[in-house]
Formats: C-alpha cells, structure tokens, sequence
C-alpha cells in the first residue's frame, strides 16, 4: 500500500501544479474571448465572471492520469484508453457548450456514448466470450445486461448532477476533493490499484479550487463540472470492485450532491417544470436566496460529510468479527445507505420549507 501511494505522489504533485497554471491560464482566455457568465435571475452570483476554468483540471487528469494509466502493468487493454477516451468525451462536449451551447439532446447522447465507453472492458469479453465471462464471474449473461444499462443511467445521471450543483463558488470543487480524498483512503486500504489514480483526480481538483473560492475569479464551466462528474462515477465504481471495503460506501460519500440533485429534480418534474432548464431551486440555491453566504453554504454542505457521512463510512468499514478460520468480511452496508438517503430527504425537504420563509421575509424578489 505504501508503495501504490508513493508510485503516484509525483504524479498526484504535477495534477496540482499543472491545474493550477492551467486555470489561471484560462481566466485570460475566457476574458479574451468573453466567456462570462452574467448575473441574472436564475444564477446565484453577483458579479460578471468567466467560465470554463474547469478545463485546467481536465487537462491535468488527462495528463497525469489518463496518458499514465495506458502504460501501467497491470491494467486491463481497454480500461486505461477506455477511460481517456470517456474523458474526451464528456470535456469536448462541454467545452462546446461553454463556447456556444449545444442542445439537451446532443449532450445527453454524447454523455451516453461517454458512459458506453467506459464500460468497454466489461461488454467487449460479454459479447466475445459470453460463456467465459460467465465461468469466471459466475453471474449469467442475462443479468448482466440490464445491470450494465443502470450502471450507464447511473454515470450520465452523476454526470449531468454534478453540473446542476455547480452553481455558486467552491461547492463543486469542495465535495469532489472530499469524496475523491475518501475513496483513495478506502481504496489504498483496501490495496485497490486505482487509488492512486483518484488521488490524482483530487489534487488536479485542488488545484482549481483557490480560483473558485472563497470568491470565483472563475468558473468551472460545462467542460469541468460534467468531468468532474464522471470521474466521480468512476472512483465510485473503482470502489465498488474493491471486496475488502463496503459496497455502498461511495453511493452514501455522494450522498450530499446525489440528493439534492435528485430530490430537485423530481420536485421540478411533479410541478410540471422542464427539468434540464435553468433554475435556481436547489437547496444550496434556496440557502444563497435566504441570506447565506456562498462559503457559509459550502460549510453546511462540508458539515454533513463530515459530520454524518465519515462515522457512517467508518462505521460500515470495520471488520465484522470473524469466523474461526474465516478472513473478516465487510458488510456491505444497504441499511446504512438507505438511513443515510432518508435522512438527506428529510433534511432537504425541512431546509426547502425553512428557506421559502426565510426568503419571503426578505423580500418578493428574493422569493421569486
């Protein structure tokens, strides 16, 4: 473990140094070519600022990252270029639509596509040796298909919610650090070879954070938030194949972002509203409207990780007493998950009500 850890220190060194030029980089191309997000209505800052600062990141995960993974013994053929080429993607995509905007239809189908390829390690052999797979893995074909097709729903859902919850200075690029950060310790523990991979997509995150927060000198943009998104679903799925940690850890580390998301969006859907539009009805939107600060809002949000989210994950990673003759297990930790969630709803549901009061005692327009 200590020599996974070591191997990617450098590389986790140069994710942070090269984020960081690259970002500041950015700002003077985002100015020179009037990439600037207005303030209005339906966004939650109150200054003209540049977007697309999420490309510095991009750019250091693909380089410190990406390209060494395709060279690492070890690594399955198709995982490494699989993963470089589902980053292309989802960056390219949301590079154009910082420049331009693309519609909800391509975005969605190039985010599908993303997903497909980086599940190519596990459909190519399904579809070439169907009866190996299945001798090795000792699940049927059949099950597998419809599995493969939520995992995809399940990475274009992380993409997409990661964009919707980037919508005030340093909340995005705060949780990702922190979940990232928790994967690669569960990870390392666990002797999973892609910690130190995520440990590069954490530092390649800090490295942006300083131009973000406490107040954005940019912002991260479609090209950094859909990234960020899917490596998020790929540390999470990393951390699903290690056996010795608990299944449900990263599902219940993401739970912060994963219900607001949600819980806005069927909300918005039950209301009749179109969904994909711009809104400022998330729960982080709603505390901005009702008198919190953009870093008091990263604090509440930091405060449930911390708080909830780690003595749950640690409580759920600690080996069960072991059988005689029998190695310890870990409980995969569903109940847990499910306490988790249910508690995010009731507590989403709750600070909505508190935010819609608080926001009419400050005013008509701040409610509208």
């Amino acid at each position: 473990m200590q020599r996974l850890a070591a191997a990617w220190i450098p590389a986790m060194l140069a994710a942070f140094a090269l984020s960081a030029l690259m970002t500041w980089l950015a700002i003077g191309y985002a100015r020179r070519r009037k990439l600037i997000d207005e303030p209005g209505m339906r966004r939650s800052h109150a200054e003209p600022t540049p977007r697309g600062g999420g490309i510095g990141l991009v750019i250091a995960v693909l380089a410190c990252a990406c390209v060494p993974a395709l060279f690492l013994a070890g690594v399955s053929r198709l995982a490494a270029p699989a993963l470089l080429l589902a980053v292309a993607i989802v960056a390219a995509v949301g590079w154009i639509d910082d420049h331009r905007g693309l519609p909800a239809r391509a975005r969605f189908a190039a985010h599908c596509l993303a997903a497909l390829v980086l599940l190519l390690p596990v459909i190519v052999p399904l579809i070439l040796f169907p009866a190996v797979f299945e001798q090795r893995f000792h699940v049927p074909a059949a099950i597998v298909w419809p599995g493969l097709a939520l995992v995809v729903l399940a990475i274009v859902w992380f993409v997409n919610l990661h964009n919707f919850m980037d919508g005030i200075d340093g909340l995005l690029a705060a949780q990702a650090i922190f979940v990232f950060a928790a994967l690669m310790v569960l990870c390392l523990r666990a002797g999973e070879p892609h910690a130190g991979e995520i440990g590069v997509f954490a530092t390649a995150t800090l490295g942006f954070l300083p131009f973000n927060f406490p107040r954005a000198r940019i912002f991260m943009g479609d090209v950094g938030s859909g990234v960020l998104g899917l490596l998020v679903a790929v540390a999470v799925l990393w951390q699903m194949s290690a056996q010795a940690t608990a299944l449900m850890s990263g599902i219940i580390l993401c739970s912060a972002f994963v219900t607001d998301a949600t819980c806005t969006l069927v909300s918005r859907m039950l209301h009749g509203r179109r969904w994909y539009s711009a809104h400022r009805e998330h729960l982080y939107q709603w505390l901005v409207r009702s008198g919190f600060s953009h870093a008091g809002v990263v604090a509440l949000y930091m405060g449930w990780n911390l708080v909830i989210v780690v003595p749950v994950v640690a409580w759920i990673n600690q080996p069960e007493p072991p059988m005689p003759y029998a190695p310890a297990t870990f409980t995969p930790g569903f109940g847990a998950a499910a306490g988790i969630y249910l508690v995010g709803i009731a507590c989403w549901l709750a600070g909505k009500r508190w935010c819609l009061r608080a926001a009419q005692q400050r005013g008509a327009h701040a409610a509208a």
